[in-house]
């Protein structure tokens, strides 16, 4: 069955879709498959209120045809990810492409192919991620049509769940609890229907519908049933816009990618005026051939730009949308693999998160000497009152179902036999989290009205009823109870009538445990993450069912009606507590918020509308697939399994995308540091710039590109830690600073060593053995903690340069060649001067500069 937030005894809301087994959402009902199906009713089973003469039917199957010929349907393109045209333009035109690509164009004309393979190396990089992301948008795709919200339409007076882009203008949409409300309409239907407008204008507080009244799109049903008229589809829709920006798969929004574009915006304002300045120096001071001043200037310029590193964070993100994809995870927005790597804090409700959605009755205790069959045929009753069972009234409806032909869960036999059919539903009012409990009234089969209430026990009893003690022992073994009052005088709607009914009978309803959720508790506890478990139901029973999955400190309850309403003061029984019952949605709210007060990164998973509000302010909401439509709209995560255990394979790649990308993003721009530095001394001093581009391309390509891309990938389980850009400057900086000095020293000693014919290409041979070997030394310190995996990349591209070094054809297409033995030991001397001053820097920075 699907799971809710909320049922009757705690606060839990239904979700869309939740039903008895079978293809419809009322096939679990008798009552309304009939009305749904358009046949007569029995008289004995009246529906409440009773239907209209003439019940709406909706449009016909000619007026639908005419409609969409018309083009007066709901064809907004909501998409969850970006089109292929969008994705190839996202990756081709880009600042730095056409900076590269201009110099790549003249590098074509003035230099031998040698010095134009950088552009070669960027044309690849920037199709591997066009077709990683592609991969991504087919994941994502694929997955969003199987999570799609499919709105009931009653057409032809037959109720059917469609596509949300094939409701045309004028259609019946019908509407439950935990509906989202697709497109504007005005109410044709209304019994007891609550709609909550908070996300269009912010007032928390439900509105009750009238037919007639005008309903936003955008908006969800948070109590009662109806169905209204589409009066706007498509882009005339009130939150049409608003739902195609929500679900489009966005790169944006994100510290990790934020940072990144505020580091490149640094590297440009130094880039261009020492461009300038190295430009000058080399074509205009320098009077050496001109081809080479050129490709020297080139070789200058290219390294400074960190191209490679926003394309290593697009393919980090889009493959890890691929991986969780495969896992039935649909992330809707790609900043929360990030973001759930971050979270400190995990809220988290019971039912259907720590608990199956299904529920079963294990007994019924009669109260105050009442008649056990009675009390049967009551329940029988009740069971037929509400054709949107939620999981504690479906778990009644299995054991006493209306037909006389269920099983007998709770373990009393049918004294009754079946006239507990025979009695009529009068009124009903449906499920409310804000008052956790729901109503019925009959005509029983003698004719006498009576009205009942089922909720929550400790809401309905009044404080000190004797009754609460052996409910709070059953809570202690994590039963759940519900509470069975009768209403005097039979009117559900007098004053005062909850505090007024009369206890008749408890209900005890076992709950089903998630074989997988004592693992993800205590994972999640490994991790150093707070684990929070927020309910509507008693607080002492949820804590019994933490402490039976291994929940730490599960025995810190707290009833949230004596929560603090103080946001300070909230906050710190949040970090004192790890359970809470008889939460309100706003006081779910309310807990995140304080939470965050405190600088706590949150993410809060539900799946009934109950738990949108939370969801939609936590840092990253989670949704369970089967959770109402309203849920996985807000959400950025949807579980499309359903499976609670998911969760932690979406942190591990969250973990692995910014912590690798921190990583690799050192490399990156220890290179651009030295590329920069290298350029202000060359202008400074009035020399030729020591690289030409094809040295530079190879350097690269076995210092950052190669490896960058294997470390990526790599699994990586440290928590993410905030201040992306000063955890990555704090060592680029200095690494780079270390690299230009040393490149720059064994350069100068290379110009004053080497004289005559050959002497620029044995200098810069000299610089380049250099600048690699301490390239090699930060990319040794970034790749601990050692693996073998990790020894043999750093060594393959040690070994790389090695063979260029040695075998003479490469020698010659790198020009490079080293001459004589002084320079290249003393190269290696400096360098090894250089590793050490980086390792001691490294350690220097790590103590006084901790992110």
């Amino acid at each position: 069955m699907t799971q809710r937030a909320l049922d009757s005894s705690g606060g839990q809301t239904p979700g869309p879709g939740e039903q008895p087994p079978g293809n419809s959402r009322t096939s679990g009902n008798p009552r309304q498959a009939k009305i749904d199906a358009g046949a007569e009713l029995d008289p004995v089973h009246p529906v409440d209120p009773p239907p209209p003469a003439h019940r709406p039917e909706g449009l016909t199957t000619a007026e639908v045809a005419e409609r969409v010929a018309r083009g007066e349907v709901n064809d907004v393109p909501v998409r969850s990810s970006r089109s292929v045209v969008e994705i190839v333009r996202a990756n081709v035109f880009t600042r730095f492409n056409l900076i590269i690509g201009v110099l790549w164009v003249i590098m074509l004309f003035v230099a031998p192919i040698q010095d134009s393979l950088f552009g070669f190396v960027i044309v690849a990089n920037t199709g591997i991620g066009i077709i990683q992301e592609w991969r991504a948008k087919k994941t994502l795709d694929s997955l969003a049509v199987i999570g799609e919200a499919k709105p009931t339409v009653r057409r032809d007076g037959t109720a059917s769940e469609i596509s949300t882009s094939e409701i045309v203008l004028g259609d019946l949409v019908e509407l439950g609890p935990g509906d989202k409300v697709v497109v504007d309409g005005t109410v044709a239907e209304a019994d007891s229907l609550e709609i909550d407008e908070s996300l269009l204008t912010g007032e928390a507080d439900p509105v009750i519908k009238r037919a007639g009244d005008q309903v936003m799109s955008g908006s969800f049903v948070v109590a009662g049933g109806g169905a209204f008229t589409a009066t706007k589809v498509g882009r005339e829709a009130y939150a049409a816009q608003l739902a195609e920006e929500a679900s489009r798969f966005t790169l944006v929004h994100s510290e990790l990618r934020s940072g990144i574009s505020t580091i490149l915006k640094y590297v440009t304002w130094m880039m261009v005026p020492t461009a300038i300045g190295l430009i000058i120096s080399q074509l205009v001071v320098k009077d050496n051939n001109f081809k080479e001043s050129v490709a020297r200037t080139v070789g200058g310029i290219v390294p400074m730009i960190p191209e490679g590193l926003v394309l290593l964070t697009s393919v980090a993100f889009a493959i890890g949308v691929v991986r969780l994809g495969r896992k039935q995870c649909l992330v809707q927005e790609l900043p929360a693999i990030e973001g759930l790597a971050r979270v400190d804090v995990v809220c988290l409700d019971k039912t259907g998160t720590l608990t199956e959605g299904g529920m079963d009755v294990s007994e019924v205790r009669p109260l105050n000497g009442s008649d056990e069959a009675y009390v049967q045929r009551v329940l029988r009753a009740f069971g037929s009152s509400d054709p949107r069972p939620n999981a504690s009234l479906q778990a009644i409806i299995d054991a006493y179902p209306a037909d006389g032909d269920g099983g007998d869960t709770a373990g009393a036999g049918r004294a009754d036999g079946g006239d507990a059919g025979s009695w009529a539903v009068t009124d009903a009012m449906p499920f409310s989290s804000a008052r956790k409990y729901s109503g019925a009234a009959f005509t029983e089969a003698d004719g006498t009205a009576s009205a009942w209430l089922l909720g929550a026990p400790d809401v309905l009893l009044s404080e000190g009823d004797p009754a609460l003690k052996q409910i709070e022992r059953l809570n202690e073994q994590g039963l759940r109870v519900l509470l069975l009052a009768r209403v005097p005088g039979g009117a559900l709607d007098a004053p005062g009538a909850a505090a007024e009914a009369v206890p008749t009978a408890l209900v005890v309803l076992e709950q089903r445990l998630r074989p997988d959720a004592g693992d993800t508790l205590a994972y999640f506890a490994d991790q150093n993450v707070a684990t929070k478990v927020i309910s509507g139901d008693n607080a002492v029973s949820v804590g019994a069912v933490a402490g039976k999955l291994g929940l730490a400190g599960a025995e810190n309850t707290l009833d949230a009606r004596r929560l603090p309403s103080d946001p300070d003061e909230m906050a710190t029984a949040m970090e004192r507590n790890a359970v809470f019952g008889r939460v309100t949605p706003q006081q779910k709210r309310d807990m995140v918020a304080a939470l965050q007060s405190r600088g706590h990164t949150v993410a809060m998973t539900g799946d009934g509308v109950n738990d949108v509000l939370a969801l939609k302010d936590a840092d990253i909401g989670v949704s369970m697939g089967s959770g109402s439509e309203a849920t996985r709209a807000v959400a950025q995560i949807v579980l499309l399994n359903n499976s609670f255990a998911t969760l932690p394979s979406v942190v591990a790649e969250g973990r692995r995308v910014i912590g690798n990308i921190t990583r690799v993003a050192t490399l990156f721009l220890t290179k651009t540091v030295y590329s920069v530095l290298l350029a202000i001394l060359v202008v400074c001093t009035q020399v030729e710039y020591p690289f030409l581009p094809r040295h530079l391309t190879l350097l690269s390509t076995l210092t950052i590109g190669v490896p960058a891309f294997f470390l990526a990938l790599a699994p990586n389980k440290e928590r993410a830690q905030p201040n992306f850009v000063r955890r990555v400057m704090r060592y680029a900086i200095p690494s780079g600073a270390i690299a230009a000095a040393s490149t720059f020293v064994t350069y100068l000693l290379a110009r004053h060593h080497y004289s005559g014919a050959g002497a620029l290409e044995a200098e810069t041979s000299a610089a380049t053995l250099t600048l690699f070997l301490v390239s090699m030394y930060v990319l040794a310190i970034i790749a601990r903690p050692y693996t073998w995996w990790r020894v043999a990349l750093v060594a393959a591209m040690g070994l790389g340069f090695l063979i260029v070094l040695v075998v003479p054809w490469l020698q010659d297409f790198f020009a490079l060649k080293l001459v004589g033995t002084v320079m290249p030991w003393a190269a290696v001397g400096i360098a090894a001067a250089a590793a050490v001053l980086l390792e001691f820097v490294w350690r220097w920075v790590g103590r006084r500069f901790r992110a």
